[in-house]
């Protein structure tokens, strides 16, 4: 059985609490190390959302349609690649085409697109159409091994998850780690609220970067520190056990909101105020 890395276990976790919560996105962006080897977490998801059950529950379950999905025959499951440099944009329009027809077992249908990266101008294009307004009952996986090369029109509409297992993801730069001394020191956020407010945190997409670097560099530094560079061991050698687990779940609570229609500004003013303890 393979042994699951801290970034591995994270993604249980956060799709364990998406399942049980009922909040399911109707776009996933997910980064992953190996295409081949992560599809599997992908795809425990998609069984997870269809069978309602977490990821330890699934080995037990009898349910059809996890042995549909094992052997291959699970009609409502459409996986676009391209062997090309591009994925071309009559491959998203044939999706979508397939995609008008009614599901063949009446429920949940899903895409997984391969190196999303590869969407040019003309195919994110018509993805972009069909990611704007998605249809209840269908859900889209777009797989990258570096969110940093999608296009950022396709990141704004999507979860972002990740099952990379490298430190490069956290983004160790001042702004990151002055935001996680206001955190620590809530009284810097009273100094500092108008400076992130109107000059950092501008749209939704840069907030939740910052949010889930910060989720992944605290739940890294409670299983297995060492990954993390002595500045951040430094500042978080301040928090307690019992005041990082209050802000991860703050974190949890918070960062799928931004993938509904919220007031950014109500919401940001809600999240400073919850993690100064207001």
């Amino acid at each position: 059985m393979e042994e699951l890395t801290t970034i591995k276990e994270n993604f249980i976790q956060i799709i364990n609490g998406i399942v049980k919560n009922h909040k399911i996105s109707h776009a996933y962006l997910v980064e992953v190390n190996n295409y081949e080897e992560d599809l599997q977490y992908v795809t425990s998801f998609i069984k997870m959302i269809l069978c309602d059950l977490s990821y330890d529950e699934l080995k037990n379950s009898d349910n059809p349609i996890i042995h549909l999905i094992d052997s291959g025959n699970f009609p409502d499951i459409r996986v676009v690649s391209s062997d090309t440099s591009v994925i071309n944009k009559s491959l998203i329009l044939d999706l979508q085409k397939e995609f008008n027809n009614k599901s063949l077992l009446d429920g949940k249908r899903f895409y997984i697109i391969e190196e999303a990266e590869k969407l040019n101008g003309y195919s994110a294009n018509t993805i972009l159409k069909f990611l704007e307004e998605p249809e209840d009952d269908i859900i889209a996986f777009l797989l990258t091994d570096n969110r940093y090369h999608v296009l950022d029109t396709i990141i704004s509409r999507c979860q972002v998850l990740s099952l990379k297992n490298d430190t490069s993801t956290y983004h160790y730069d001042d702004q990151l780690l002055d935001f996680i001394d206001c955190i620590i020191h809530p009284k810097n956020f009273f100094i500092k609220y108008n400076y992130y407010v109107k000059e950092v945190f501008l749209d939704k997409n840069i907030v939740k970067e910052y949010l889930e670097n910060i989720e992944n560099i605290f739940i890294t530094y409670m299983e297995d520190d060492s990954q993390l560079n002595e500045e951040i061991h430094h500042l978080l050698c301040d928090m307690d056990s019992y005041q990082l687990i209050h802000i991860l779940s703050i974190l949890e609570d918070e960062i799928p909101k931004l993938d509904f229609n919220v007031n950014f500004k109500l919401w940001l003013d809600s999240l400073f105020s919850k993690l100064i303890g207001g």
